[in-house]
């Protein structure tokens, strides 16, 4: 099930705003009840999504998270820049590039 604050950053980015700050322009909580996060305070300049409108961003929402995780996977069997520079030093480009492919193979955005 997709992250509450990721449903509410697609509602808004389909409604032209791009940035969220979910300590000032939407603050979210969760009584511990169960029922899962809500929103307690909207502060953007858009009207507030009512539960069906962020029931439509569900799949949108789970397809983000997955594709959150896979990226930072990515990120991690990368490397930093310095050790992707002095691999293409050392091995050439076309060893960096194989590598580069591999790591999209084995993890793949959704």
């Amino acid at each position: 099930m997709a992250e509450l604050n990721t449903k509410i950053k697609l509602y808004a980015n389909s409604l032209g705003v791009s940035k969220i700050d979910f300590t000032k322009d939407v603050r979210l909580y969760d009584n511990a009840d169960g029922n899962g996060a809500y929103i307690k305070e909207w502060n953007l300049d858009i009207a507030q999504p009512t539960s069906e409108q962020l029931a439509s961003y569900e799949t949108a929402g789970n397809t983000e998270e997955a594709n959150s995780t896979v990226i930072a996977t990515r990120k991690n069997l990368y490397g930093t820049w310095e050790s992707q520079l002095e691999e293409i030093y050392d091995d050439g480009i076309d060893s960096w590039k194989a590598r580069i492919q591999q790591i999209k193979t084995d993890n793949p955005k959704g």
